[in-house]
């Protein structure tokens, strides 16, 4: 069985749906992951309509962030304080 999807840009990718223990499994190049904003260890959701596979990401796209970005952020007379969370518990050394 082969899947053979044509992406709008032209990127074209066919693979061979695989056995991977009791599961079945495919590969999926990295170029085409990354159009999809789609990584290693994402979960994905998979639909069939028409009878074509869609895969998509199964949730909102993360954003990666910068943290000179972040700290930039920090209001100017923003001033942290300490949190007293009690005594310790249990084996917790403070």
């Amino acid at each position: 069985m082969y899947i053979h999807e044509v992406y709008g840009n032209g990127k074209e990718m066919v693979t061979k749906i695989q056995k991977w223990g009791n599961s079945q499994g495919l590969r999926i190049a990295r170029h085409i992951l990354e159009e999809a904003h789609i990584n290693v260890g994402d979960d994905v959701a998979v639909t069939v309509k028409d009878g074509v596979i869609i895969l998509s990401p199964a949730r909102p796209v993360r954003r990666k962030y910068d943290l000179r970005e972040l700290v930039a952020r920090i209001p100017t007379r923003y001033r942290g304080s300490e949190t007293d969370w009690g005594k310790p518990v249990g084996r917790e050394v403070w």
